[in-house]
């Protein structure tokens, strides 16, 4: 009976045979090779100093360190997006090259534990270990012998942190360079700043934030017009980061159609210059229930109170219509509405002050 039963298990399993191996081979390497999606951000960030864009000065320094595979410590301080991260990871690539790269080189965010204690244990221990100064690789450029630490978002590591790092800096700067990445350099201790070389990154020209954005959507086919590709630059402040986030949404929005400046200021939250200049008729009418409707509006349609402020400073600042005392008052009011508003104050309010004091203002010309 057992063996009966034997037979009939051996016998229900299909065979295998050599087609079907070889089948089952290609369609499994066929699966690996399909390219996995990865965000436009990730997809074209510099590998190489070169290709970082408008940071003349610091790329021309790194390039003359990394002909002779020499590096002081580093602080990159400037605007988000504009390639601080991107520049020292493609200048740690090419002094290690792929193959050492995740060895030599320790990347901390601000996402990490970066107390004292981890400064204390991880990071001097990375420090201390001593590396050789041979590559593997065949490539003919000579490999230093030290190791790199990116400490990213630096600012917002506390005080006794930067002071523990201070003397590791120091005792360690046989076998490891630190650098240093930070949107305010105010915030970091200055006995850190003077033990390293500072590079301030730019905010990136309307020019070439166009160009790399064409690059992308040629790359990529994505059609977008001329006034969608100035409206993406505009709202982007400078911070190729964000713009190149917004494209590949507008073109998931779009699903291959041409991308305009409508699509862009739907997905970047930005408030339309209809309702701006709404906003500023109401209160030049001098009448406070207009005022308040257009404001309940404003908030119904789901607009951020912070990003009104942000707006309305700008065309305050134009308005020629108004003296300077007079956009003196109006921009004071703003400085104090975005405090509140970061405070957690109830948006509605603070828009109908910011509003009161605007029409106070306008109406003193009639």
């Amino acid at each position: 009976m057992q063996a009966f039963l034997k037979g009939t298990s051996i016998s229900t399993k299909p065979p295998l045979t050599k087609d079907r191996g070889v089948a089952a081979t290609a369609g499994s390497s066929g699966e690996n090779k399909k390219a996995k999606p990865v965000p436009w951000v990730e997809k074209y960030r510099p590998k190489c100093v070169d290709e970082v864009a408008f940071q003349e000065e610091v790329v021309a320094v790194l390039k003359k360190s990394l002909e002779g595979a020499d590096l002081p410590n580093l602080l990159f301080y400037g605007p988000p997006g504009t390639g601080k991260t991107s520049t020292i990871l493609a200048a740690a690539r090419e002094l290690f090259g792929h193959e050492l790269f995740r060895l030599r080189v320790l990347e901390l965010n601000a996402s990490d534990e970066r107390g004292i204690q981890v400064v204390r244990e991880k990071v001097k221990n990375f420090a201390q270990l001593t590396v050789s100064g041979s590559r593997s690789e065949i490539s003919g450029k000579p490999c230093p012998p030290f190791k790199i630490v990116i400490l990213d978002e630096a600012d917002s590591m506390t005080s006794a942190a930067q002071a523990a790092l201070r003397r590791t800096m120091e005792k360690e700067s046989k076998t490891t360079r630190f650098c240093l990445i930070c949107n305010y350099v105010s915030r970091i201790i200055e006995p850190l700043t003077s033990r390293c070389s500072k590079f301030r990154f730019k905010p990136l020209s309307d020019k070439i934030q166009q160009q790399r954005l064409l690059d992308i959507a040629d790359k990529e086919h994505v059609k977008i017009s001329n006034e969608g590709l100035s409206c993406l630059v505009q709202v982007s402040e400078g911070d190729l980061r964000k713009a190149i986030t917004f494209l590949q949404s507008a073109t998931r929005l779009t699903g291959g159609k041409e991308v305009t400046d409508k699509v862009i200021t739907d997905i970047a939250g930005v408030i339309p210059v209809e309702t701006v200049d709404g906003i500023f008729a109401a209160c030049q009418s001098g009448s406070f229930d207009k005022l308040e409707a257009v404001v309940k509006d404003l908030i119904d349609e789901g607009h951020a109170a912070t990003q009104l402020v942000n707006q309305l400073h700008d065309v305050v600042v134009e308005n020629d219509a108004l003296s300077d005392k007079q956009k003196s008052i109006i921009t004071e009011k703003l400085a104090d509405v975005d405090k509140c508003l970061a405070d957690g104050a109830d948006e509605h309010l603070q828009l109908i002050s910011l509003c009161a004091i605007v029409m106070q203002q306008l109406t003193q010309n009639c």
